[in-house]
């Protein structure tokens, strides 16, 4: 394995720095998770996301004919983690990174020109509707469903977690064609326009005040039959196929490596009981371990890229990239705001906030890390059967 990017790699990481560094004020930076974005951040990643549309840079990867530049895996792999280590907002992430991909997989020619198109120039916004307020890990024991009439489906249920629905476009749903067969084996996928009758969208708020997670309710929603992608009663395993492209990111793991530079640079200049804390050996210690365990992280993460570029179907190492990687956030929030102290309570605004309140938020928004998009208990499951080729307990 040759992890050592070539000359052209790393002219294109020079651009697109500079790039980033031209068009993205420091005060549109976004949270490190990336989700949390004020009205101004959020406005300001629609057109952005349309410049990086504009270079063809916002889902290079795709086939040209769908609007990408059919670039490489490993240059994929440099854009994202550059547009994360930066806190880059957008608002295309979950149609270019998850459902774009996944219509390519299942969808019919004339799905593949109505979604695909606009969801690469910016101007298509898409939500996920498969979490359920009783059915998250246990994916498959949804509830809501779609039932078949003449010229439509019938979709009756409520999804919850769905981030950014009250601004999607499009909602990615999977929902219950056949009650009478195996939980795994009745559903279906359908791209569902949020506009349709019947759908109710109420944000949900969060620790941090912010309002990105949503739940979403559909009562008598009639779809029409060209909204199902893919073989009815086969959307739990093209469901698999889409969280697959989830959970092989480096985007979480550039995020926490620039947290912990932000810490970095937070002791370099700040003394506690008259001498400076970064001669504080407990501190030196804990940014070390941390510093250890990004390398890790990133290794991981670029295994999981190097295995794409080889045509190789990642499986337990994507979850292994995913478990360290969210975990990882956490330990890096957790000792910010040890070293901080009492400070560390101060939230973004306030004078004499440290780290401009980020490590606060990162406290507070990497709680949810482990649980959503498949728990670390899920992951390692994962790991544990098909890496470690354990039995089922």
């Amino acid at each position: 394995m040759d992890l050592r990017f070539s000359e052209e790699e790393e002219a294109f990481r020079k651009e697109l720095v500079e790039f980033l560094e031209r068009e993205v004020p420091p005060e549109m930076e976004a949270d490190y998770d990336g989700l949390d974005l004020s009205q101004e951040q959020f406005e300001f990643a629609g057109v952005f996301d349309k410049k990086l549309a504009a270079k063809g840079w916002l889902c290079m990867h795709w086939p040209k004919e769908y609007g990408g530049q059919a670039a490489s895996i490993t240059r994929q792999l440099i854009f994202n983690e550059e547009m994360g280590y930066r806190r880059v907002p957008s608002r295309a992430s979950m149609g270019i990174n998850i459902v774009g991909p996944a219509i390519m997989l299942y969808g019919n020619e004339e799905q593949k020109k109505r979604y695909l198109s606009a969801t690469a120039r910016g101007e298509a916004e898409w939500c996920q509707g498969f979490s359920e307020p009783n059915s998250g890990s246990d994916l498959a024991s949804l509830r809501t469903t779609a039932r078949e009439e003449s010229d439509c489906y019938v979709v009756n249920g409520q999804k919850i977690w769905s981030s950014r629905a009250h601004h999607a476009h499009y909602c990615w749903l999977l929902a219950r064609t056949d009650p009478q067969a195996a939980k795994h084996k009745g559903l279906t996928t359908f791209a569902v326009d949020m506009k349709t009758p019947g759908i109710t969208v109420r944000p949900i708020v969060t620790i941090l005040g912010s309002t990105h997670f949503c739940e979403v309710f559909f009562d008598d929603v009639r779809v029409p039959k060209d909204a199902l992608v893919g073989e009815k009663n086969r959307g739990w395993y093209q469901a698999m196929g889409t969280l697959s492209f989830e959970r092989s990111g480096i985007g979480r793991v550039s995020s926490s490596r620039r947290a912990l530079q932000d810490l970095i640079a937070y002791i370099n200049q700040n003394e506690r009981y008259g001498k400076p804390l970064s001669q504080d050996p407990i501190v030196r210690q804990q940014l070390a371990e941390l510093q250890t365990e990004i390398e890790v992280a990133r290794l991981l993460c670029y295994r999981v890229a190097w295995m794409q570029s080889k045509a190789k179907v990642p499986s337990y190492e994507s979850s292994m990239a995913r478990v360290v990687g969210q975990e990882l956030s956490q330990k890096v929030a957790r000792a910010g705001m040890k070293i901080l102290g009492s400070s560390s309570q101060l939230m973004r605004g306030t004078p004499g906030a440290p780290v401009e309140g980020n490590i606060t938020r990162a406290f507070l928004s990497t709680i949810s890390n482990t649980i959503r998009s498949g728990t670390s208990e899920i992951q390692r499951n994962i790991i544990a059967q098909r890496g470690l080729g354990l039995p089922r307990r």
